[in-house]
């Protein structure tokens, strides 16, 4: 085989590589809601 032929087979084995080996999981914190619920406003004081 040519060096062109090898050279391009070598560029695409080292891109496949890169972009499949270097996965990592991702670690996501999710906040909570709060359980209670705020009082609503009526307009008057009691």
């Amino acid at each position: 085989m040519s060096k062109s032929i090898k050279f391009i087979t070598l560029a695409g084995l080292l891109a496949m590589v890169a972009a499949c080996g270097s996965k990592q999981e991702e670690f996501v914190v999710v906040e909570p809601e709060p359980i209670s619920v705020e009082p609503e406003y009526t307009g008057k004081y009691k």
